[in-house]
């Protein structure tokens, strides 16, 4: 059990260190903020790029941030996971939550979106991104898998999103001297694998599901997969071939100024987190 642990280790670390080293996704002297739910996949993540740092000859700084997003009985489960592997691993963690920066939590605000997912999607990324400036950090390490990945683009393309194409990357380039470009070191790990690591070397995670995930789109493309990898397994692995292969379009040129009302880097201003606060002020208005 021991050497199959270890084995499965090692494919784990080969995995996730190949897509650092291909895609040069760190570089010396870079300060990289890791985005901590306290769930399985920023877990992994934060354990990953620790002992990349240990390991390799790069020369990098590490930190970590948890948006606290207001789910009641949800979030402070995923809080108490990143503050204790932060700790475990001697990782600074700043926490900061949708009400600090707005005054309401995302419970005060689910009802007034068909899905819950899209509000917490724009204030997530929002506050990833300035806080991750504040600091002054190069980039943004997320957890998003494989998995992730393909339901992304499925989604993209399902909506004839073309703008989103380039984003499927390990890597994004920085489009503005305030906006934090993301990194993916799980790009190439598949979900279950991810879960298994966690599970065989007993490291605590927040396992729970987001109450409001089954109002997003992503769940039904996830379940949809997930079928699909049961009666014919590789499959998800195909399709991440065939667009990895296929959709690699460059990335265009965007043109980002600051926002009127934050002074965050938007496409157009006010950004959506401000045009969405607004909306949600007014419709707490009416209520």
């Amino acid at each position: 059990m021991k050497i199959e642990q270890e084995q499965f280790n090692k494919y784990v670390k080969d995995n996730v260190f190949k897509t650092l080293n291909d895609y040069e996704l760190i570089k010396d002297d870079e300060k990289i903020m890791i985005g901590v739910s306290g769930g399985k996949d920023s877990i992994l993540t934060l354990h990953m790029l620790c002992q990349y740092k240990s390991e390799s000859d790069i020369n990098f700084s590490i930190e970590a941030v948890c948006i606290d997003e207001g789910i009641c009985g949800y979030r402070e489960h995923g809080i108490r996971s990143a503050k204790e592997n932060c700790e475990s691993l001697n990782v600074p963690l700043t926490i900061y939550s949708f009400k600090d920066e707005w005054g309401y939590n995302l419970d005060d605000i689910h009802d007034l979106y068909k899905s819950t997912c899209m509000p917490c999607g724009v204030y997530r990324r929002y506050l990833l991104n300035k806080i991750s400036d504040s600091h002054n950090c190069d980039k943004i390490a997320t957890g998003h898998n494989m998995d992730d990945e393909i339901q992304s683009f499925l989604m993209t393309f399902a909506r004839n999103d073309r703008n989103k194409f380039p984003k499927f990357s390990p890597v994004l380039d920085r489009i503005h001297e305030n906006m934090v470009p993301r990194i993916k070191p799980l790009w190439q790990l598949p979900e279950k694998d991810v879960g298994l690591w966690c599970v065989i070397n007993n490291i605590p995670i927040h396992d729970e599901e987001c109450p409001y995930s089954i109002t997003s789109l992503r769940s039904d493309v996830k379940l949809y997969l997930n079928k699909l990898e049961e009666k014919q397994k590789g499959i998800k692995r195909n399709i991440f071939n065939s667009f990895k292969k296929t959709f690699r379009l460059p990335t265009k040129q965007v043109h980002l100024d600051k926002c009127e009302i934050c002074g965050q880097p938007t496409a157009q201003s006010p950004c959506k987190a401000c045009k969405m606060t607004r909306e949600i002020k007014e419709k707490m208005s009416d209520l």
